[in-house]
């Protein structure tokens, strides 16, 4: 059967990659595995429980958890139901929560923990569409995931399941993703079935899949990058297993041993500052090894470019100094994806150079996400550019260099914002990425500034300049401020001080004042 509506994958996990280890967590210290098998029925009994709670098809429900498998079964189980899934970062401040809670009528919440569990409970008050919240972990007083697979159990409706899968066709809504706006509330970016499955199909040659990989998750999956991988590691019969959380996957991927995982440019250089910081500490001969392989590394060109001599040292860095760097990775990673912001050209060359190759791409929410990246293509890797635009999506460019996007992956448009919907897109259909491009050579990608005002932190984390300005702006001791911080590792503020308040201030605390070049010295002030 083809895929072409997100839950088919189900059934050919089932068929083709029944495995003891499809989805894995780390619970109290211990690896818990869920085999296909598992996965499927606990996908399928949680979709009768929700059909027996009164769940009709388009509605809408909220999953706020970090990644774990029942993020998935929930997410499975409420698309075959005809239920349309709102995931939400765990993070989310209590004005975004009860807007987007409101502006998308959720009617149930999973929630993964105590904390999150009273937080949503606080602002269920002020959203009447919401009828029940049900939490991953056990929490007093909660009812827990658990309750409507058990029901699902007892009252099992795979008739009326069936007959609702059949009822759903490829370009039907299937989630509504919320990203943050420059200014103002959320804007939800709906995404169909075709906009995931086509982007998970058109990325399954760019690296060389089996069905015996692992993949280590640890990016949001909340957040359709991450959500795209785990659809295309579904789709291929890749063993998923996730991190217990951003501190430990230096150690988890040491356990689980993955060959591919997806990331952000800001892990890269965290591991390569370890790394590095490492290399310091060594003494004599070592430490010139070790120097001697990085500036060989920092140098790397694809297809031999560098001639006969300098692959020749590069072999023997790998074999010497590189081969312990793969090690830290878990000794088998063939593949790391990089998304979410600029990666810095150097990190690309040197990690290529050590045999982990990083295949840098582009794309936004609103494409789901993928619209270039360097891949295990033939001659399909060029450092600095984010690599060749995938099968079946075109770019072209504006006037003004603003890269334009059409394909399958173009979401459907903005949740109930006709006005931005037509802001984006335009009347042949052309998504505008608010980011400007260049194509090099004729075929690679080359992200050269952003159009908008808001910039991405080299985490992947958007940055809305204008408010946090105005924000600071309401101090008495600032005049005026500038936020900045693109691809940095975090935002930093220019603050020109309000003086002529300053002077009174000080005043007032008795707070000596000689000039204003030594009162902004002060530790105080």
């Amino acid at each position: 059967m083809a895929v072409t509506r997100i839950f088919d994958i189900l059934p050919q996990l089932l068929e083709k990659y029944n495995k003891p280890d499809a989805l894995a967590a780390k619970e109290n210290g211990k690896w818990v595995k869920y085999s296909t098998q598992q996965f499927v029925d606990n996908v399928n009994n949680l979709s009768y429980g929700l059909l027996n709670l009164g769940l009709e098809r388009g509605d809408t429900i909220a999953i706020i958890a970090n990644n774990r498998p029942e993020w998935n079964f929930t997410d499975f189980a409420v698309q075959q139901s005809g239920g349309i899934s709102v995931p939400i970062y765990p993070t989310v401040s209590e004005h975004d929560l009860a807007f987007i809670l409101n502006d998308a009528k959720v009617k149930y919440v999973f929630v993964s923990t105590a904390e999150l569990y009273k937080k949503v409970k606080a602002t269920a008050a002020n959203v009447p569409s919401i009828k029940g919240i049900y939490t991953y972990n056990k929490v007093e007083g909660a009812d827990h995931w658990t309750k409507l697979v058990e029901d699902g159990k007892r009252n099992p409706k795979a008739k009326e399941i069936e007959t609702i899968k059949n009822s759903i066709k490829p370009n039907d809504l299937f989630s509504i993703l919320y990203t943050s706006g420059t200014t103002g509330n959320p804007k939800g970016v709906m995404l169909s079935h075709n906009n995931l499955i086509s982007n998970s199909i058109a990325c399954q040659v760019l690296a060389p899949f089996e069905s015996s990989w692992k993949a280590l998750s640890f990016l949001p999956l909340n957040h359709v990058y991450e959500r795209m991988l785990s659809t295309l590691y579904f789709y291929l019969g890749v063993s998923v297993y996730y991190a217990e959380s951003l501190e430990t996957i230096g150690d988890n991927l040491k356990e689980v041993k993955p060959q591919i995982f997806g990331t952000v440019p800001r892990l890269l250089e965290k591991v390569y500052d370890k790394i590095v910081a490492k290399g310091d500490e060594q003494t004599g001969i070592k430490k010139k090894l070790f120097f001697w392989a990085l500036d060989l590394g920092l140098r790397y060109e694809v297809n031999g470019a560098n001639g006969w001599w300098y692959e020749f040292q590069l072999k023997l860095a790998n074999k010497i100094i590189f081969s312990k760097w793969r090690e830290a990775l878990g000794g088998n990673v063939v593949a790391v994806a990089s998304g979410g912001a600029a990666l810095q050209p150097r990190l690309a060359r040197v990690f290529n150079s050590a045999n982990i190759k990083v295949l840098e791409g582009y794309g936004l929410t609103e494409t789901s996400p993928v619209v270039a990246v360097n891949s295990f293509l033939p001659d399909s890797i060029r450092f600095g550019t984010v690599g060749p635009v995938i099968e079946g999506v075109k770019v072209k460019f504006a006037d003004d260099g603003e890269i334009l996007v059409k394909g399958p992956n173009v979401m459907l448009g903005y949740y109930n914002r006709p006005d931005a919907t037509a802001e984006a897109i335009d009347a042949e259909g052309w998504f505008h990425t608010g980011d400007i491009g260049v194509m090099l050579e004729n075929r690679f990608l080359k992200i050269t500034d952003r159009k908008k005002e808001i910039f991405k932190t080299s985490g992947g984390k958007y940055i809305a300049p204008v408010m946090i300005e105005n924000k600071l702006k309401e101090s008495q001791f600032i005049e005026q401020v500038m936020v900045i911080g693109e691809n940095q590792k975090y935002a930093s503020a220019l603050i020109v001080p309000a003086f002529a308040f300053l002077k009174e201030y000080c005043k007032r605390k008795g707070i000596e004042y000689t000039s204003n070049e030594e009162i902004i010295k002060n530790p105080i002030i």
